[in-house]
């Protein structure tokens, strides 16, 4: 063995009770781009997708890390005409951007310097903007943290994860706003919380979310290309894998959640996954490794799903003579709780 990534899993049900897990669960994690789905619930609770007409392909790329594709530019880029706001007052950067290999040889091709639009997280910012133009507060700064945006995006993640505003630990992200740390247990309920947001009974303050939530959902199953890319991102891959079932997300530094929705023809009950890798899983192979094993271990994914999935699930690095040089083994048991409690 050449490299060792060390990482955590958790597998919660519906309700976020703990069913498997390997290393600890209990781990703090700054959410980064997990996020953005529930960040998204800010928007739609304001009248945003009755305001500015949005699609669901709208607001899956809203609630994406996309790859910077035309197919994502183009979907952002008639937003903003509707709303009536410029591209220009993106504040994500372009660093990075686009993250999709050909996209970016193509832009170099033809001298063109990829903008804002292009970044990763040019959608969650553009769904920023239109909170602000809808509540009538200022555009260009939305991003600071004491802007009305911000306090308006704390409040939906605190919800979300049933605290208060004012105990969130925070961080600013790279694309300059705030992120958000928590137990890795508690990702993983929010993405239960995505998977079934009726699941909870109406006295739980969080039901107030369902019907937001459950627009989100829907909107990411229906668009996994504008959730990622068409090429090579794994969050994409999973959700095409198994249509209808899964939401994955990624954030930067090696996290992951994925909602797993329930399945009737197999009596299936929802729950979902979060997964972490300590080092911040360069170069994706043990990110991609971890996960497709830990939903095969939990009997999510198998068959033709799983051998669809095979480039994610063993990494392969070839030689300059097209043998395979290396391949990255994902090596651990994920545990039922109830079996750690005997």
């Amino acid at each position: 063995m050449e490299s060792i990534h060390r990482g955590h899993v958790v597998q919660v049900d519906a309700t976020g009770a703990v069913l498997r897990t390997a290393g600890d669960p209990d781990v703090v994690v700054a959410l980064r781009s997990t996020v953005k789905p529930f960040t998204l619930v800010a928007l739609l609770e304001a009248g945003g997708v009755r305001e500015f007409d949005l699609s669901p392909a709208e607001l899956a790329v809203m609630a994406s890390s996309h790859s910077g594709e035309d197919l994502h530019v183009r979907t952002l880029q008639a937003v903003f005409r509707r709303a009536g706001v410029s591209q220009t007052l993106l504040a994500c950067g372009s660093e990075g951007a686009p993250m999709d290999e050909l996209t970016s040889v193509r832009l170099t091709r033809d001298g063109e310097k990829p903008g804002p639009i292009r970044h990763q997280c040019s959608g969650m910012h553009a769904a920023q903007l239109l909170l602000a133009r809808i509540a009538d507060w200022t555009l260009e700064d939305y991003w600071q943290p004491d802007h009305p945006v911000q306090v308006a995006t704390r409040a939906v993640v605190a919800r979300v994860f049933a605290t208060a505003p004012a105990d969130l630990i925070t961080a600013t992200d790279q694309c300059g706003v705030d992120t958000y740390a928590f137990p890795l247990r508690s990702v993983a309920g929010a993405f239960a919380l995505l998977a079934d947001p009726d699941v909870l009974p109406a006295a739980d303050a969080r039901r107030s979310l369902s019907g937001c939530l459950r627009v989100i959902r829907d909107a990411m199953l229906a668009n996994p290309e504008l959730v990622g890319g068409t090429r090579d991102r794994l969050d994409t891959s999973l959700m095409k894998a198994l249509p209808g079932r899964l939401i994955a997300k990624g954030g930067a530094e090696a996290l992951r959640g994925i909602a797993v929705l329930a399945d009737r023809a197999t009596s299936t009950s929802a729950s979902a996954f979060a997964i972490k890798v300590e080092d911040g899983g360069g170069f994706d192979r043990a990110p991609w490794s971890i996960a497709i094993e830990a939903l095969r271990l939990a009997g999510v994914l198998g068959g033709q799903p799983l051998r669809a999935l095979g480039r994610y699930h063993r990494p392969i690095q070839l030689d300059p003579r097209g043998k395979i040089a290396a391949e990255t083994v994902a090596e651990f048991d994920l545990v039922p709780v109830r079996e750690l409690v005997r």
